[in-house]
Formats: structure tokens, sequence, C-alpha cells
């Protein structure tokens, strides 16, 4: 599946890697035409006798997309068709967190030796939905590959996205003009307004932001990892940083936490909670606030759960 619309690579450079990789087997070339093709082409993979490889050439939100529609009927790894990524995308935080290249030509060459090889892995996703009993409770779930955001961090990705609309290049500056807009503007910075609830555990209130991740790095400026929760691996379920302050002071403390973050070392402080390895939990909000997926802004919820799920597809590394 090929997004079009890839912002890194040009028709010319689609095209070269189609034929390299129809040159090791027998490929079938979609482009998507519109949003959500990418998914819809994934689920008649998954529901096909005959498919053994879905290869998805775009950024993180192609990729969300085919996630999505080889995981429709639910996780079987052994069943469904295995997941080659080419990275297209400004980002590309998937594919790079899986270890591959983030030139596409050099990741399509490292796809074709680990088809050779044989070598693959399978990994856990996150698993969002509406929750029962609230406004949100109608809204479907969907899978995700290396995060989620509610509050702030999807503000932000909200404001990028219009900004794209209005024909202006995806850009890490953009991304960072946009968040000193989004915490200038940001009306609940002093005292937030979500709930964190687990089972087992008392609720942690009064939280102003909230970053799920199911891998590390988090994102990227550049190349430079960005490191929210250092401990999230495709092999556990999920991690969460959430801040009940976002003053001046502590924003500007863990922004520098997080551009000097490692492998090692995340944010930190009597302001941050961080949980690893969390299968279940739900964050509410005391009013509507935008969410995001994988970098795809989906609006305002008041309520989601999430589910980290392991073990859930196989991926051609």
């Amino acid at each position: 599946m090929v997004n079009p619309a890839a912002t890194t690579t040009s028709a010319r450079t689609r095209d070269v890697l189609i034929h390299a990789l129809a040159s090791e087997m027998k490929l079938e070339a979609v482009t998507t035409e519109y949003r959500g093709h990418a998914r819809d082409l994934a689920r008649r993979a998954a529901e096909s006798d005959d498919m053994d490889l879905v290869v998805a050439l775009g950024g993180d939100g192609t990729v969300n997309e085919v996630v999505n529609g080889l995981l429709h009927h639910g996780p079987d790894p052994e069943r469904l068709p295995r997941l080659a990524v080419v990275p297209g995308g400004s980002t590309n935080v998937f594919a790079r967190a899986l270890g591959l290249p983030n030139d596409a030509v050099e990741a399509t060459g490292a796809i074709l030796d680990a088809l050779r090889d044989r070598t693959e892995r399978t990994v856990g996703l996150g698993l969002a939905a509406g929750t029962p009993g609230t406004d949100d409770e109608g809204v479907p779930s969907r899978w995700f590959t290396f995060c989620a955001g509610f509050g702030f961090d999807a503000g932000v990705i909200g404001r990028v996205e219009q900004h794209r609309e209005r024909g202006k290049r995806s850009t890490h500056a953009l991304y960072v003009r946009q968040a000193f807009r989004q915490f200038v503007n940001e009306p609940h910075r002093r005292r937030g307004k979500i709930t964190l609830e687990r089972p087992g555990a008392e609720p942690v209130s009064d939280l102003a932001l909230s970053i799920v991740c199911n891998t590390a790095p988090w994102t990227y400026l550049g190349n430079r990892p960005v490191y929210a929760s250092p401990d999230a691996s495709f092999d556990t379920a999920l991690d969460v940083l959430a801040l009940s302050r976002l003053s001046t002071p502590a924003v500007a403390r863990y922004a520098t936490q997080l551009l000097t973050s490692s492998p090692e070392r995340g944010p930190r402080g009597k302001h941050a909670l961080r949980l690893h390895d969390v299968t279940d939990f739900t964050l509410h909000s005391k009013v509507p606030l935008p969410f995001q997926m994988d970098g795809d802004h989906l609006g305002l919820r008041t309520s989601v759960t999430f589910t980290g799920v392991r073990r859930a597809l196989r991926v051609i590394v």
C-alpha cells in the first residue's frame, strides 16, 4: 500500500521501491486514494486466505490505518498477514522504533534482507476505546502503534493539522511553534482536568497532560530521539507520563528533560506521574479535551479507556 502524499518520497522513488520489492515476491501495489483507504485495503488482506505480507509505504498515519485494518477482527498473529513498513513520512516513529533506517531506500533493503533471512518479531500494541457509561461510550475502538495523548500534546497536533490543511509542510519547527502557542493558550495548565483510574489503585486526579507510550522513543526532533517513557517497549503493555502542572517553570523544566532524555532517563519530578507496563486504565476529563493517536488528531473526548495488548502483530524487521 502506497500513500502518494508521503512527504519524504517522490513518485520516482516510490516506483523504484515497488520494483525492488516486486523482484523478490509476488506483489500487488495499490495507491491509497482517500483517508481510511489503507485501513480498508488491509482489512481485505486480513480477510483473504492467500495474503502473507502487507507492506505499508508512508508515514505513521498510513501505518496506523494499515494496523487497524489488519486487526479489524482482533489480534491473531499466527493467522494474520505480517506487516512491513517502508518509512515515507516526516517522523516515522514506528519504523524507527523497530530499528529500521529512516531512509526509504535503505529501509527497503533492510526489509528484503529480513525476508530472505526470515527474521520477524511479534509486537504489542495499544487499544483505545470509548468508556462505557460516558458520552464517549459509542466511540469505536482503535489501535495505536507507538503513542496516544489526551490533553496538551493532542492540542498541539490539532494545531499542526490545521496549518497543514492550509498548505503548510509538516516540519519539526512547525511542531515547536505550535507547542508554544498551545502552552500560551492552555486554559487548564495550573489545575488539570484529567483523572487516571486503574484497577487496584487509587485514582490520580488534577492531571494537566497525559502521554501514553507503547514504545520508546516517544517521538523524534530531526534525528534526536525524545523519550517520554524510556522503559516503554513493544514487549510490554503501556507506559504513562502525566503531569499535574503546566506552569511556566514546570514546563521549562520538563521540556529541558525531554530534550535531554535518553533510554536511561526521562522526565521526572514531584509533578510527574510515571507508570510502566500498565495493561488497563482509563483517563477521564471534567471537560472535553483533544485526543490523538499515532500523531492523528481525533477530536475532543471526555473519557478514553486504554488496553495494552501483548503479542498483537507480526512485523518484518
